[in-house]
């Protein structure tokens, strides 16, 4: 029998805001007082940094008068990966799942919230896929879906974010992802017209629960 899936839908949320919101949510789901969730919310132009080396931080080309001038904040994070922007017109995210009995696995994990991207993509007829030994969903060699993720004793937290009509020139601030020779995509570049958050959302939500084989509970609206 399927576990449920709860949608929570945010809004825009300031990303140190939803940090602390997560680091909560996941002690709820350890303590089994909440169901899986599935956060989905956009931010404020913000660029964040992963925990490995110098987190990425030697990925922003911008400089911290140009950030300033810009809005974008640079926020430490938690989470595996490098640099990435996250913004405007882009969903993000955030699954609290506990991956046992059955999922105790983090390539597996990775490989799955990936496949979800990828048949988000196909419902708008983009034919994406995966790189060897890189992360995330990818249009030839330009990327329309991050991942970085957290997961402490099978608990997730972080996850991913997914263009749909994102402003890419805020992605000329760092080298995404630390990665030089490829570049990036949206859903509204590929398919040539704006594309709803929300029915972007409702097809995030509907392929998660099929690829995790959740039961989706009605969405959410929660501050």
């Amino acid at each position: 029998m399927a576990r449920d899936l709860q949608i929570r839908r945010l809004g825009v949320v300031r990303y140190g805001e939803a940090l602390a919101l997560q680091r909560a949510l996941v002690e709820e789901r350890r303590a089994g007082r909440i169901p899986d969730l599935l956060l989905l919310l956009q931010h404020p132009p913000v660029i964040t940094l992963g925990v490995r080396g110098d987190g990425g931080r030697s990925h922003i080309v911008a400089s911290s008068e140009r950030l300033a001038e810009l809005g974008v904040e640079v926020s430490e994070t938690g989470r595996g990966g490098d640099v990435t922007y996250h913004g405007p017109g882009q969903v993000v995210g955030y699954p609290i799942l506990d991956l046992r009995p059955d999922r105790c696995d983090v390539h597996r994990y990775v490989r799955d919230v990936e496949e979800v991207m990828i048949r988000v993509c196909a419902d708008y007829g983009i034919e994406a896929g995966r790189i060897g030994g890189l992360t995330g969903a990818w249009v030839g060699s330009q990327k329309i879906g991050a991942i970085g993720v957290r997961i402490s004793r099978w608990i997730t937290s972080h996850g991913f974010a997914f263009n749909v009509n994102t402003d890419l020139g805020y992605f000329d601030l760092i080298v995404p992802c630390g990665i030089a020779d490829r570049g990036v995509t949206s859903v509204e570049r590929l398919v040539g017209r704006r594309v709803p958050l929300e029915e972007a959302e409702d097809a995030l939500a509907r392929r998660f629960g099929e690829v995790f084989e959740r039961e989706v509970m009605p969405a959410a609206a929660t501050a």
